[in-house]
């Protein structure tokens, strides 16, 4: 029998970037992300595997929104010059194409995205009928704002929230839906479309035929954080007309891009076992305990059927109020239940300004 397990949502998607406070800065601006969970700096033992076979220093920083969705892992290498692309990455190559971000007004947070001097897509529906756009950061990576009403913890003056979600290069739709829907449980079919596509139209090799298959994480998702993350979608999407490229292909974890999207569970044991059982064993697992700043808990990582990493973490420590060092082990609680609202609120004392 499996033991128990649930996904709460996505807890935050990893970025590899040039400098960890350029990019911070940005992402306050750009997107609200300004809620400093932890800060950590160190080597990453347990994740040479994708460092080349060895143990590379690095600094991370959490940046989450309290107006609703998952956070941002900034990742930065300290030893050594992160490594972009060798090629233009095209809308279905494999590995994360781009993040998902919740609006509640997709006029106003085109106008706050051009205004902040970042290069916008006009505004379209897409085949699931949401009223979407892209922009790119100053890096030249591609975001995907999307308007919804649903998954907002908070208001806010901000117009967008965390990460909603994100959209996947694969080879094959119907293998990789074994991991996302069937392990992960992003269950619901949102749309399943074959063809070309308008709203694409102004992303490289957007032009092109794919399959494209949005599908969705939904209902009050339980455990800890469960209200804040709130559901998210991913859209899975295949090239057609051409062999795509894998994203990271000679290139290391934490190098320059998407390197990670980030599931928020309780039950690692459980998880698993049931990763295994579908064919998707854990290829790094911290066992017993981690420590990343102030938080602690437990993380693994899976790769899906194109080698993109998926992680897993069960968080047992969370510092509340990092500057009085406050923080709160979830061990002793109800894992199922989520934490009082106010009780969450109370991390916009960890904001950064400016």
């Amino acid at each position: 029998m499996t033991a128990p397990c649930f996904l709460s949502g996505i807890q935050q998607i990893g970025v590899g970037v040039q400098d960890v406070d350029a990019f911070f800065a940005w992402s306050r601006r750009a997107f609200g992300t300004d809620i400093r969970i932890f800060e950590d700096a160190g080597g990453a033992p347990l994740m040479a595997r994708y460092t080349g076979g060895e143990v590379r220093s690095r600094r991370a920083l959490l940046a989450a929104s309290l107006q609703g969705g998952g956070g941002l892992e900034i990742w930065q290498f300290t030893e050594r010059a992160p490594r972009a692309p060798s090629f233009e990455v095209q809308l279905g190559d494999l590995g994360i194409f781009c993040p998902r971000i919740g609006t509640r007004d997709i006029g106003r947070a085109r106008e706050h995205f051009r205004l902040l001097g970042s290069p916008v897509t006009p505004a379209v529906r897409n085949p699931a009928g949401e009223e979407q756009f892209f922009l790119r950061d100053p890096a030249g990576r591609f975001w995907q704002a999307v308007e919804t009403r649903e998954g907002w913890f908070s208001g806010g003056r901000h117009p967008t929230g965390g990460a909603a979600g994100c959209l996947v290069g694969v080879s094959d739709i119907d293998r990789s839906l074994r991991l996302y829907c069937d392990v992960l449980g992003y269950r619901r079919l949102v749309s399943d479309r074959r063809g070309t596509f308008a709203d694409w139209a102004g992303l490289p090799g957007g032009r092109r035929a794919f399959r494209r298959v949005l599908l969705a994480l939904e209902g009050k998702r339980p455990g800890a954080f469960g209200r804040l993350l709130g559901p998210s979608r991913i859209e899975l999407v295949q090239a057609l007309d051409r062999r795509p490229r894998k994203i990271f292909a000679d290139r290391f974890w934490g190098d320059l891009g998407f390197i990670h999207v980030c599931f928020d569970v309780y039950g690692m044991d459980g998880m698993a076992e049931a990763c295994r059982a579908a064919g998707f064993p854990f290829t790094v697992d911290s066992a017993d305990a981690f420590a990343m700043g102030e938080a602690a808990g437990r993380f693994a990582y899976l790769e899906d059927p194109d080698g993109t990493l998926v992680e897993l973490v069960e968080t047992r420590r969370l510092a509340v109020v990092r500057r009085w060092g406050w923080s709160l082990d979830l061990s002793r609680r109800d894992p199922r239940r989520p934490l009082p609202d106010l009780l969450v609120r109370l991390l916009a004392l960890n904001r950064v300004r400016g």
